[in-house]
């Protein structure tokens, strides 16, 4: 008792200032959000019952709201362009898509078979590699200058494809470890992320247009772009510490932890690496292939982290995206970091249909770090 009143304090605050000072150096500003990430698990792990039951209520019923609010912050960084824009440069999403929902999962299916002998925690490696891509891999390429018009399309089409190919390749791959539900994982995909994506879609075109013609509505609209992106850093934070609180005994205990660590940064850093080099032989010029590997890379965690609550009913499966959420977070920042200084040679090939490359999504900036 001792040591978690000593030691508990000193371990949250010790992460906690690590975090503020991070956020505060742009060269260290990418780090923040891990950091935060780790001051919440800690807390989760000293303190479980912070993070299990607030007044009688249970805590894990808020997951799927706070992922809800998440993706209604996605939705309010979308436009329709980003949608049609499939039809500028069809070739280079489609082979993204491909390399999205091909090579995440079933890396996801070798490492799980690789690492782990427990059903549920293969089930939640598999899990995050059938997710969708996450709006992280927008800001990525954005700061390693990539192309934000292809990543951002390409996270607008497989995020509105997942309610079909997330569920097909978690039968497909994870049946043999638990029972998976192809219509409930579906619904609960298109309200966990279809609607208020398409909800902050709509808000993002009313609040545009009434900022037009009205002042007060454009003030509303730049203050919600810029508290959405620290709503969303907070949920995922405190996601994170309810799912660690509601496995605490079993992390404690197991001695699956840094396997499961392995297994994620292993599946993240084969996912650019096959992103880039399956986009490369297929022929896409090296801004694109960048682009396409950053957005297999990174996943929406958080949607895995909620389907493997409230679908798998296992905060086992919850681990491995719970790891993979902040890890890519750290790991794209230095990879964008890493390309920023390094253009890639310019293409002499011939190019697809050149399009606009939008404006950095509002709120977007070197601060911000997402699921």
């Amino acid at each position: 008792m001792q040591g978690t009143v000593l030691y508990g304090p000193l371990t949250i605050g010790f992460f906690a200032f690590l975090a503020l000072a991070a956020s505060r150096s742009k060269t260290y500003r990418g780090f923040a959000f891990t950091l935060w990430v780790a001051a919440f698990v800690a807390a989760a792990l000293f303190y479980p019952e912070a993070f299990r039951t607030w007044f009688g209520y249970e805590l894990g019923g808020l997951i799927v709201p706070l992922i809800q609010i998440i993706m209604f912050g996605m939705g309010t960084q979308l436009t329709v362009a980003d949608f049609q824009r499939v039809l500028a440069m069809p070739r280079a999403v489609l082979i993204g898509m491909a390399l999205q929902f091909l090579v995440m999962p079933f890396v996801g299916f070798g490492l799980a078979a690789l690492f782990t002998t427990d059903p549920e925690v293969a089930a939640g490696i598999i899990l995050v590699g059938s997710a969708p891509g996450g709006v992280a891999s927008n800001v990525m390429t954005y700061l390693a200058r990539g192309n934000v018009a292809l990543s951002v399309t390409m996270t607008a089409c497989s995020t509105l494809a997942a309610p079909i190919m997330t569920p097909m390749m978690m039968t497909l791959l994870a049946g043999a470890y638990v029972e998976v539900g192809f219509s409930s994982l579906m619904l609960s995909i298109i309200n966990m992320i279809i609607v208020p994506v398409i909800g902050g879609l709509v808000a993002n075109m009313a609040l545009t247009r009434l900022g037009r013609s009205h002042p007060v509505a454009a003030s509303l609209s730049d203050f919600i772009m810029r508290v959405l992106p620290f709503i969303s850093m907070f949920s995922i934070c405190f996601i994170i510490g309810i799912i660690t609180s509601l496995s605490r005994e079993a992390l404690l205990a197991g001695g699956f932890v840094l396997a499961v660590l392995v297994a994620v940064i292993l599946h993240n850093g084969l996912g650019y690496l096959f992103g880039y080099w399956g986009s490369r032989l297929l022929g896409l010029r090296k801004t694109d292939c960048r682009t396409v590997a950053i957005e297999v890379g990174l996943q929406n965690a958080g949607m895995a982290s909620g389907l493997a609550i409230e679908v798998l009913k296992s905060p086992l499966a919850a681990i491995p995206p719970a790891i993979f959420g902040p890890w890519m977070n750290m790991s794209g920042a230095i990879l964008a970091s890493w390309w920023k200084n390094r253009p890639p040679e310019v293409s002499v090939s011939a190019p697809e249909k050149r399009v606009s490359t939008p404006a950095p999504v509002p709120g977007m900036s070197e601060e911000r770090s997402v699921e």
